[in-house]
C-alpha cells in the first residue's frame, strides 16, 4: 500500500502588509501544479464519508477523481450536478468543519484541502465557459414557481426547480441578485464577478430575477398564489441586526455590521469617490462579536483606512464561531484582538459622537445551551477603550416583512419562519422555506443544502 502523504498543499495568499491596503482577494488560488499535487493525496475510500459531510452532497470523490485525470470537464460536471454556486463554496464554506473534518485522513490532522479544489475546478470552469456543455434540463411541466429571495438558499432551489423543467421567476428586494453573498462577504474573500457569474448560469437554466421586487410591499404570498404561482419558496435569509441594547448605542459613530458592510460591498463605498456612497471610518474602530462577520467588518475597517482595529470578544479565542482562517488573516493584518471583553456602554462628547467604550473582564464560567462556557461579568473590573468608531457584529435575525404579510405562516419567538426540517414545507399550504429565515444566521452551504431539499420537495408537491 502507497504511503500516506500528510502534506497539504498549501494555498498562496496575498502579503498581509499589502493586503491590508487593498480589496483585491486574499486568496490566490491553486496552481495546475499545486492543485495536481493535493489531489494526488485522495485515497478514494471506499466509505467516501466526505460526501456525508457535505450539506449538498457532492460526489467528492469522483470530481477529485477526474481532476486527477486531468478531466476538466468531468470534474467541472460532477461538481456542477450536486453544487450550483462552487466558485462561491470553494471560498467561503466552512470546510474543515464539514467535509474535511469527515475526509478519512483528518483522523491524522491533514484531510485532503477539499473547498480549495472546488475553488481550483470552479474557477478553471470561469475561463473555459465556451468549451462546456449546458446542464440538460427536464421538458417543461407546465408548473411555475415563485423563489422569493436571491441569496444561496434563493438560487440553489431556483436551479434545481428550473432543472427539474419548472417555470422559475426570483423576486430579489435588492437592485442586484446574490442576496448576503453580494451584500455581506467583502470583496477580498468572495470577488463579486464570482457571485455574479454564478447568478448568471441560474438564469441561463431559464430562471427569471426580478429586481427591485420587495415581497410583502409590492405584492404578498397570497398574491404571488392567486396571481398563477404553483409553489412559493422562501429564501430571504436574516437581514435584520441585533443590538447590545446598552446606553449610548444610539450614538453617532455606531454602525450594525449590516449596514457597515451593505455599504462597502453592494454600495461600493471602498471604491469612493467612484461611487459615490459614503462611509466613516474612524482612526480606532471597536468591532463587537467573533464570528465572520465581525471578521469581515474588521478587516474592511483596516483597508478603509482606520490605524487601530479591536475585535472585542466577550468569550475566549477558543470559543470564536469564526472560520479559524479568518481569524488567522486577521491576526496576519494586524487587526487587535479583545478577548473575554463585553461592552457596559458607549461614551460620546458634546456633539453627540462615540469617543470611547466602557467595558467589564468577563471569566467562563458552566456551559450554556450553545455548549460553550458561559461569559460572566468580572465584580468590579470596568475599563475604558478609546474609541470613535464602533461596530455591532452580534448576529440577525430574519426581516418581519414576509412574516407580517403573510397569514397562516408561523414564526419562532425569534422570527425565523418554521418550517418542517425534512421538507422544507411551512404550516402555509404551498409554501416552503430554507436558510437563514428558518435556522437564523448560519452558513452558505447549510442553506444551499435546505434550498436543494425544499426543491425537491416542491417537484414531488407539483408532479402530485
Amino acid at each position: 500500500m502507497a504511503k500516506l502523504n500528510l502534506n497539504r498543499v498549501e494555498m498562496p495568499r496575498q502579503d498581509p502588509k499589502l493586503r491590508g491596503k487593498n480589496f483585491k482577494e486574499v486568496a490566490l488560488g491553486y496552481s495546475p501544479e499545486q492543485a495536481k499535487e493535493e489531489v494526488s493525496r485522495c485515497i478514494q475510500c471506499v466509505k467516501r464519508n466526505c460526501v456525508e459531510g457535505c450539506p449538498v452532497g457532492v460526489d467528492i470523490p469522483d470530481f477529485i477523481k477526474a481532476l486527477r485525470d486531468a478531466n476538466m470537464p468531468e470534474a467541472v460536471r460532477v461538481l456542477k450536478s450536486k453544487n450550483a454556486l462552487p466558485g462561491i463554496c470553494g471560498r467561503v464554506c466552512p470546510q474543515e468543519t464539514q467535509c474535511e473534518a469527515t475526509c478519512s485522513l483528518a483522523k491524522k490532522g491533514a484531510p485532503i484541502a477539499i473547498g480549495r479544489l472546488e475553488r481550483f475546478v470552479a474557477d478553471w470552469e470561469r475561463k473555459n465557459k465556451g468549451s462546456l456543455d449546458q446542464p440538460e434540463l427536464a421538458k417543461p411541466s407546465g408548473k411555475r414557481v415563485a423563489v422569493v429571495g436571491s441569496g444561496p438558499a434563493g438560487l440553489t432551489a431556483a436551479a434545481a426547480l428550473a432543472k427539474l423543467g419548472h417555470d422559475v421567476t426570483i423576486f430579489e428586494a435588492l437592485h442586484v441578485a446574490g442576496g448576503v453573498l453580494m451584500y455581506g462577504i467583502p470583496e477580498f474573500r468572495l470577488p463579486k464577478e464570482i457571485v455574479q457569474g454564478e447568478v448568471d448560469f441560474v438564469a441561463s437554466l431559464g430562471v427569471k430575477i426580478e429586481l427591485d421586487s420587495v415581497v410583502g410591499k409590492l405584492v404578498t404570498i397570497d398574491e404571488l398564489l392567486k396571481n398563477g404561482y404553483h409553489a412559493v419558496f422562501l429564501g430571504t435569509g436574516a437581514g435584520l441586526p441585533m443590538f447590545l441594547n446598552i446606553p449610548g448605542e444610539n450614538l453617532t459613530g455606531i454602525y450594525s455590521a449590516n449596514e457597515f458592510l451593505t455599504r462597502v460591498n453592494l454600495m461600493k463605498a471602498y471604491l469612493f469617490p467612484e461611487y459615490d456612497t459614503p462611509v466613516k471610518v474612524g482612526r480606532r474602530v471597536a468591532v463587537i462579536g467573533g464570528g465572520n462577520v465581525a471578521m469581515d467588518s474588521a478587516r474592511c475597517a483596516l483597508r478603509l483606512g482606520a490605524d487601530e482595529v479591536y475585535i472585542v470578544y466577550r468569550r475566549s479565542e477558543a470559543e470564536m464561531p469564526a472560520r479559524r482562517e479568518e481569524v488567522e488573516n486577521a491576526g496576519e493584518e494586524g487587526i487587535q484582538f479583545k478577548f473575554l471583553t463585553n461592552p457596559k456602554k458607549f461614551l460620546g462628547d458634546e456633539q453627540k459622537r462615540v469617543v470611547g467604550m466602557e467595558c467589564y473582564e468577563m471569566e467562563l464560567g458552566e456551559p450554556d445551551e450553545s455548549g460553550r462556557r458561559r461569559p460572566v461579568v468580572k465584580p468590579g473590573s470596568e475599563f475604558t477603550i478609546d474609541v470613535d468608531e464602533a461596530i455591532v457584529a452580534l448576529g440577525t435575525t430574519p426581516n418581519p416583512l414576509i412574516a407580517s404579510t403573510t397569514p397562516g405562516l408561523e414564526t419562532s419567538k425569534k422570527g425565523t419562519v418554521v418550517a418542517d426540517e425534512a421538507t422544507g414545507e411551512t404550516k402555509k399550504g404551498k409554501v416552503w422555506a430554507g436558510g437563514d429565515i428558518v435556522t437564523g444566521a448560519a452558513t452558505v452551504i447549510s442553506a444551499m443544502g435546505a434550498g436543494k431539499l425544499a426543491a425537491a420537495n416542491i417537484d414531488k408537491f407539483l408532479r402530485g
